[in-house]
């Protein structure tokens, strides 16, 4: 985990089931000077996002579970009005894109398995107004 820069470190959550997928991000979120929460389900990603806060969330395009209360963790932060950008990262993302309103959903962005991590990165850094040179000295 990275130490320092205090409230200007900004904090990303990972919810993936595949936990190689949640690896591969987290190493390079963290070597960008990222904080990286981890989940591997929707209701563990809910629990995390009330502990950590992040500053955006990265989730795979986990289906609602019904046992839960049938909500993606988009819906979900937009019923907290949580403005929290929330990106799907998937394999599923051409299916997807042509059949459902990605912003009625409260979904920020996209990105497409395997995961161009600079894009990732600097989509991020973009989205949450953080200049590279933040973090050349983490």
């Amino acid at each position: 985990m990275n130490i320092g820069l205090g409230e200007r470190r900004k904090t990303i959550l990972l919810i993936d089931a595949d936990p190689h997928a949640r690896a591969v991000l987290r190493k390079a979120l963290e070597t960008a000077g990222f904080s990286v929460g981890e989940a591997s389900s929707n209701q563990e990603g809910e629990r995390t996002i009330l502990r950590i806060k992040p500053d955006a969330v990265l989730a795979d395009l986990l289906l609602p579970d019904p046992a839960e209360h049938g909500m993606t963790i988009s819906e979900w932060l937009r019923s907290k009005d949580d403005a929290t950008p929330c990106y799907i990262v998937s394999t599923a993302v051409d299916a997807l894109v042509g059949s459902v309103g990605l912003h009625e959903l409260g979904v920020t962005g996209v990105f497409l398995k395997p995961v161009d991590t600079d894009l990732v990165i600097q989509t991020l850094r973009t989205q949450l107004n953080v200049a590279q040179a933040d973090y050349t000295h983490a």
